[in-house]
Order: structure tokens, then sequence, then C-alpha cells
């Protein structure tokens, strides 16, 4: 007994192993996915990933002038106008720089009107009753010189007086010249070169100003077009910069339908002819279809772009985009989603054919 106890208990082990192996093994069973994968529409299709865009594709928003956002007026999924104000960089300092300068352009106007309107009907009487008195004092002085040379004996007046009534007489005509020469030059208004130069001064302070009011206006992003905000990424006291960035301020799309960008590989490049049709499938819902008309062609060939995001990542082929419309512009979808795409072919033929709007390559 001694012999075949050590045998038994090891088989009686390796059972119990065996038996608690098999039972703790994991039941897989087998599962569907959620949805169906697409099918194609027919065998010569061509299959391409897409990518949802407006009609007037991504137009990433960018500010002319760096600053401090002072004011953000939209919303992420807003609707705005051509021309709406989007956000505001800090304009403060040129706020108080503008009145200045409309104060400056008052002035100038002001000169300008000043010399237009000359001579004002309250200053020609004053200049006409100098023009009289001058006329009455040469009048006085010409009858003193006349008594003064008529007396004929020379003893009875000294030649002292006489000579005094005469420069008497020279200085009242000179007044009255000087009088009438005032009076005509007040008629005559302000002198032409001092109008150009009131005017040139005039028109510098509105330059000046319509320089400061475009500077203010560029601190105001405004919508180029008719559109929709698809992404927001102005706050409120933040920095923005001007220029390309990594990310965007924000992102407008505008235009009635919305389009697909189909990434087709360039292995079936060739196999692409315009104007064909074209289904595309939501991606996880193979039941939400939808028909596409060709737009254009994209007719340089880029990388493909991956999504995972890998710095390390290798480009190992290249695409050619393609353009189509979705016929429906009420389709539910998201700009920046991604489609699968299936592309009706003509039969495959050993006839090359360029794609419509292409660039051709090579010796002619």
């Amino acid at each position: 007994m001694k012999k075949f106890a050590i045998p038994f208990l090891a088989v009686i082990s390796l059972t119990f192993a065996v038996a608690w192996t098999m039972g703790s093994r994991p039941v897989r069973r087998p599962t569907s996915p959620p949805s169906q994968p697409p099918n194609a529409v027919s065998a010569q299709s061509v299959a391409a990933v897409g990518l949802v865009e407006p009609e007037s594709e991504n137009i990433a928003l960018s500010c002319a002038v760096s600053g401090m956002v002072t004011g953000v007026y939209v919303r992420a999924g807003d609707r705005v106008q051509a021309g709406q104000k989007l956000f505001l960089v800090d304009d403060r300092d040129l706020q108080a720089d503008l009145r200045v300068k409309r104060a400056a352009l008052e002035a100038a106007r002001a000169r300008l009107a000043k010399l237009e309107e000359q001579p004002r009907a309250e200053d020609i009487p004053p200049a006409e009753a100098r023009v009289r008195e001058a006329e009455a004092s040469l009048a006085d002085a010409e009858v003193q010189k006349r008594l003064i040379e008529s007396v004929t004996d020379r003893r009875a007046v000294r030649e002292e007086d006489v000579q005094r009534r005469r420069l008497a007489y020279q200085a009242a005509q000179a007044r009255l010249a000087e009088a009438k020469a005032q009076l005509a030059l007040l008629k005559a208004g302000a002198w032409a070169p001092d109008i150009a130069i009131a005017k040139s001064e005039a028109a510098q302070a509105e330059g000046q100003l319509k320089l400061l009011e475009t500077n203010i206006n560029r601190l105001t992003t405004r919508a180029p077009i008719d559109g929709v905000i698809l992404q927001n990424k102005v706050r409120l006291g933040q920095y923005a910069q001007c220029g390309p960035l990594s990310e965007s301020l924000m992102v407008l799309g505008g235009g009635k339908y919305i389009h697909i960008r189909a990434d087709v590989d360039e292995n079936d490049a060739w196999r692409v002819r315009p104007r064909t049709q074209a289904i595309a499938y939501v991606r996880g819902d193979t039941a939400q279809k939808y028909s596409l008309n060709f737009v254009r062609f994209e007719p340089y060939v880029i990388p493909k772009k991956s999504l995972t995001g890998d710095t390390t990542e290798r480009v190992d082929t290249r695409v050619l985009q393609v353009i189509y419309r979705v016929t429906d512009p009420s389709a539910p979808l998201y700009v920046g989603q991604q489609m699968d795409v299936y592309i009706e072919t003509p039969v495959a033929s050993s006839t090359f054919r360029q794609p419509s709007g292409s660039v051709a390559g090579g010796a002619q």
C-alpha cells in the first residue's frame, strides 16, 4: 500500500489541477458588432476616408493686432453675418487718442471756415468809417496847406510852418491810401494760399483721424462671411496673438451645403473620375448613408494624414483629395466627422485618363 500511495496522490492532484484549470478558463461567447460595416455599392467602387467640412472650408480666424481680449460677442455654434463683431482687443489707449484727433480736426475745420467766410459783414462798416475819417483829415490838411501857401509875405510865416503843413498833407494822403487799401483787402476776403494751407491742415487732421479710426477698427475681429462659429478658443482677459497659431482663436464655416473631403489612395486615384456619384456612411451606423455629388478635385496629391498623434509615425502613402457635396443640406453631420465613402467608378480599363482639373507633369 505504501508503494502505491504516492503515485495515487500524484494522479489525484494532477486530475484536480487539470479540472480547476479547465473550470477557471473564461468563456468567450461570440459577440456581434453594434453595427455592420458598410458595404461597397458595386465591385468597381473605390473606398475612401472622408472628413466633413463646410462649403467654405474651415476658416481659421486670427486678429490683426495682438493684445488683451476685452470683449467676446459670440459662442461656438452661433450663426453670424458678414461684418458681425466676434471679439475685441483692448483699445483704450487709441480711444483716448481718438478724442484728441477729433478736437484737432474740429479746430482745423474752424480755421478753414473762418478764412472762407471772410469778410464778415460786421468788419466792413468800421473800415469804411476809417476811410471817411482819412478823407476828412486829408481835406483838413489840404486846407491848412493852402492857407499857409497863400500868404505872399514870407516874413509873416516861418518856412518851418510851411514845411510842416506840407508834410501833414502828405501824411494825410498816405493815411487815406492805407485806409482804402485796408478796406479793399478786407473786401477781397482771405488770401487763396492761406485758404489752401488751411484746407491742407484740415485734410491732414482728417487723415490722421481716419488712420486712428482704422487702427481702432482693426482691433475688432469681424466675420468675413455669413456662417457658423465652429470653434471658439477666445476668452476674456487672455492675450490674443496674431498670425498663424497651432490652435486657432476661432474657426468659422460658411456656405449652404456640407462638403466631404475624401482621401483616395494614390493606388486607386487613377480609377476616380469627375462627375461620378458617391455614397457616404456614418461611422458606427451604416443605416445612415448620404448621396454625394462631385464638386472638384484637389489636384495636388498630398501625404496621408494619420489621426494617431504619434510623433514617430511615418507617411507610407499619399492620397488624392476629392471634394463631394452632400445632397441633403440639412443632414445631421458635424464638421470634422469621419465618414466611409464609396465612389462609383467605370469598368476598369487599360486606358489612362487624367482627372479633370489635375496638373500633368512630364515632357510635352
